[in-house]
């Protein structure tokens, strides 16, 4: 450790700031550390690396994990692996095509889905496919079988990551064309495994991996149900018009499909792949106390030293310990909450390392952000304590289930076996609440 000098600390907290910015990370990256979620079981990109380079005419595979577990990343790190087997991988990010707080279809995703791709051609090989991009291909199919003929093909682009209005249009003109729809997007996919095979190779693995798609949701409650409902219609009452043989198709879909949606993995091409928070507690007993895991919070050590190898002029090895457990292993809002200790830090009356009322500060900062919680989800959220285990009495609960799972009062943990447990910042609050008797957590009086 190097003391900070005054006349240096802002240069030195803020270089240290920007290097904790949010971003996906290649695996060539010197901030990459690479054994995060390895689980005893082996390494889950490894997995689904393997089976894909294994399976023959095109698979789809579903690839999940809660915001902040940094699969942005790891789907680069798949990429990497797959390339070095000989595989083409377009790697889309979604973001870009979907209006993730809408309800979602089948006929609008199949649509977004193949405009990213084509983009994502024409931007590898500075060509479309048969010289035409899915976009206008897409529009000429919208005026001819579907009378849809107001838009052109950049606004097609436009209209569906920012018009809800033209969006349901567009899905209620979809519905009863889908086939037709389908069978169109998979003419166009020939075309691009054409272009690809003569680029590259014939015989050449054609990988597609379409990331952010998990971050659907809804802006309220009422909105959240809708487009958790449309989630799990769309990827467990689609599974075959989501199949665009030969590519082999990798989706990042909502950790909450897992949750809502039973035995979802057997319509697909092999088990969801899951990638749950960083491994800073061990996997607990029903009632008993949680114990730190030295390996997980370790790795979030490595993952903050190779971004600022000076960081202990700023933050003790406990105090860093101690902002990994309390988000729970979740990266990004362990990234957040040392950035706002960065922020306070560069006041000049303040000492360095910081003191431990700083990491108060920002701690009930992120806490106020989740609350206030009704009783009726706390009394669910302290039974989840209890037994870390779901605990879903009835299934028309599925979608609240979801929205602890979407906006992490709830996190996802897999040592070796799936365990829940309430976000570490509610503990005190969930801990505090009195459960009603009818709630289920204790035996009315």
């Amino acid at each position: 450790m190097v003391k900070i000098d005054d006349s240096q600390r802002a240069d030195e907290l803020g270089r240290f700031f920007v290097s904790l910015k949010d971003r996906p990370l290649e695996p060539d990256d010197p901030a990459y550390v690479p054994d995060v979620h390895v689980e005893a079981s082996g390494d889950p990109i490894n997995d689904l690396a393997r089976q894909i380079t294994w399976d023959q005419g095109g698979g789809t595979y579903l690839f999940t994990g809660q915001r902040g577990t940094g699969k942005s990343t790891e789907l680069r790190r798949l990429r990497r692996d797959l390339k070095a087997q000989g595989c083409t991988v377009f790697l889309l990010d979604m973001s870009g095509y979907l209006l993730e707080t809408e309800p979602i279809e089948i006929g609008d995703f199949v649509i977004s889905l193949m405009g990213a791709l084509s983009d994502e051609v024409e931007q590898l090989y500075q060509t479309a496919p048969a010289a035409r991009s899915y976009w206008q291909r897409a529009v000429e199919f919208m005026h001819t079988e579907v009378a849809v003929k107001e838009v052109s093909a950049q606004g097609l682009k436009l209209e569906l990551k920012g018009n809800p209005t033209f969006k349901e249009k567009i899905q209620a003109a979809s519905r009863n064309n889908l086939s037709a729809l389908v069978r169109d997007a998979r003419n166009f996919v020939l075309e691009v495994c054409e272009l690809v095979q003569e680029r590259e190779g014939a015989n050449r693995k054609i990988v597609l991996i379409a990331d952010s798609v998990e971050r659907l949701r809804g802006i309220n409650a009422d909105g959240a149900k809708k487009v958790f409902d449309s989630a799990v219609a769309l990827f467990s009452g689609n599974p075959d018009n989501l199949k665009f043989p030969p590519l082999h198709v990798v989706y990042s879909v909502p950790p909450y499909l897992s949750a809502l949606t039973a035995n979802l993995s057997a319509l697909y091409s092999s088990q969801m792949v899951f990638l749950a928070s960083a491994h800073v507690f061990e996997t607990p007993a029903a009632g008993k106390s949680r114990q730190h895991s030295a390996r997980g919070l370790d790795a979030l050590r490595r993952m903050v030293s190779q971004r600022y190898a000076n960081w202990e002029a700023v933050l003790s090895a406990q105090q860093l310990d101690r902002l990994a457990l309390a988000t729970g292993g979740d990266i990004r809002d362990f990234f957040r909450l040392i950035r706002a200790c960065l922020v306070k830090a560069g006041n000049p009356l303040l000492g360095l390392p910081v003191s431990d009322q700083v990491l108060t500060d920002v701690e009930n900062a992120m806490r106020r952000e989740m609350l206030p919680i009704p009783d009726e989800d706390k009394d669910w959220l302290k039974e989840i304590a209890a037994t870390h285990q779901a605990e879903l009495k009835m299934m028309d609960r599925l979608s609240t289930l979801g929205r602890y799972f979407d906006t992490r009062l709830v996190l996802n943990y897999r040592n070796g076996s799936d365990w829940y447990d309430v976000h570490p910042l509610l503990w005190e609050v969930i801990d505090a609440h009195e459960s009603r008797p009818d709630s289920g957590t204790k035996p009315a009086v």
